[in-house]
């Protein structure tokens, strides 16, 4: 099945999908968080086949999430790591797999539990406001449109809002 681009949509979560939206992508930056580098381990711990896992992991590295480092010359052999990206996708991961928890949980419950390093208590993703640091859900936020809001693929919702008169900024 060929999937759909959203290349071409003016969007940012279009555009994050772009990057990480293929199903084993998200299941391979987590693998590669919990500490699996080596295509071979990868491929195990997926079940994937070889091939597929190799354009995935191309893809990941071409989109600046992964990174390929050499750990030996004879023959080449490479460990693959997350970058900065990589890294700061995986608390949207760790919100996903809340979600999962919550409304999904395989059969005996949770499968990984999340422990806190800084106060070493067991946690469940929130997302939170940057300023307050409240836990956001979707009836407590208002969606306005941003600087980049144009009609487009995936924005015309929002192109629509900017017409309407503005609204005051909201506190927290």
């Amino acid at each position: 099945m060929h999937r759909t681009s959203f290349a071409e949509m003016h969007c940012s979560i279009g555009q994050s999908l772009e990057r990480v939206g293929q199903w084993w992508s998200p299941l391979i930056v987590r693998d590669l968080y919990l500490g699996l580098r080596r295509f071979d381990d990868l491929a195990e711990n997926l079940g994937i086949s070889r091939n597929l896992l190799t354009r995935r992991l191309e893809a990941l590295v071409a989109d600046g999430i992964v990174e390929r480092r050499a750990y030996q010359q004879r023959p080449l052999r490479h460990e693959y790591h997350l970058t900065e990206a990589g890294r700061e996708l995986v608390p949207v991961l760790m919100a996903l797999m809340a979600w999962g928890d919550k409304w999904a949980t395989p059969p005996g419950g949770p499968p990984v539990r999340l422990v806190h390093d800084e106060c070493g208590h067991q946690f469940t993703p929130q997302v939170c406001c940057s300023e307050c640091a409240k836990p956001v859900t979707a009836q407590s936020v208002t969606a306005l449109p941003g600087p980049g809001a144009a009609s487009g693929p995936g924005t015309t919702v929002l192109a629509r809002l900017n017409e309407l008169p503005a609204q005051p900024d909201a506190k927290c």
